[in-house]
């Protein structure tokens, strides 16, 4: 007898013939439902800021006139003289309007492989806007597509997101089920809870081992003075 028979001989044994009923799948919308009435805009920012600065991410609250300002202001404080951004961005060329400090834009139009380079040795920050955000896990979502790529968020250093206080969920079931996930699941979601980590054996944390070391949100809401 072969080991190779022998192994199987002993997983046909130990097979049950009595298989246990399947069990019915979760209520998750029934228990979704018995919990209180989704609290209002202002609560889940102040939640989503918590759980983004506990991830160690940097938080900006803003309107839609003064952002652009403020985050260039921050980005002078930073240092940061290159960005990428999403082709033909107009949330981009609104921030590059008011900067006050040299700032060099470069626009995600190309293949990678004509500006691989530049993208992975010079450009310090990625541009995004984000899709939506959950509160509840501190989570950025990003639906990524031609126009806007993963990279953007993934391979520069400092990752900078736009964030509309409206898009903000409370949890990732109402994420889901708000944006339609069932009826159509984007080809490709980018979540991002603060800038990359990981540990090692020793359980060490260590930021930016495989991604953007920092993170930085600014929180649009109008409710917010100029």
């Amino acid at each position: 007898m072969t080991a190779r028979t022998s192994i199987l001989n002993k997983l046909r044994e130990g097979r049950s013939t009595d298989r246990a009923p399947a069990q019915p799948m979760p209520d998750v919308a029934g228990y979704y439902a018995t919990l209180p009435a989704a609290r209002p805009v202002s609560e889940r920012i102040v939640q989503l800021s918590r759980n983004l600065q506990a991830a160690h991410a940097e938080v900006l609250l803003a309107n839609t006139q003064s952002w652009p300002a403020l985050l260039a202001a921050r980005l002078a404080e930073m240092g940061v003289q290159r960005i990428a951004a999403p082709q033909d961005s107009a949330e981009a060329a609104q921030l590059l309007a008011v900067a006050t400090q040299p700032l060099h834009l470069s626009h995600f139009d190309r293949a990678i492989e004509a500006w691989r380079v530049e993208l992975l040795d010079q450009v310090e920050a990625g541009f995004t806007v984000a899709d939506s955000a959950i509160a509840a896990t501190g989570t950025l979502i990003f639906k990524s597509s031609a126009l806007q790529p993963r990279s953007l968020s993934l391979v520069p250093p400092l990752h900078i997101a736009l964030l509309h206080a409206a898009s903000i969920h409370a949890d990732l079931y109402s994420a889901a089920r708000d944006e339609g996930w069932a009826q159509g699941m984007p080809t490709n979601l980018v979540m991002v809870s603060g800038p990359s980590k990981t540990s090692d054996i020793q359980q060490t944390l260590a930021y930016g081992a495989h991604g953007p070391k920092a993170v930085l949100v600014v929180i649009i809401n109008d409710e917010v003075s100029p």
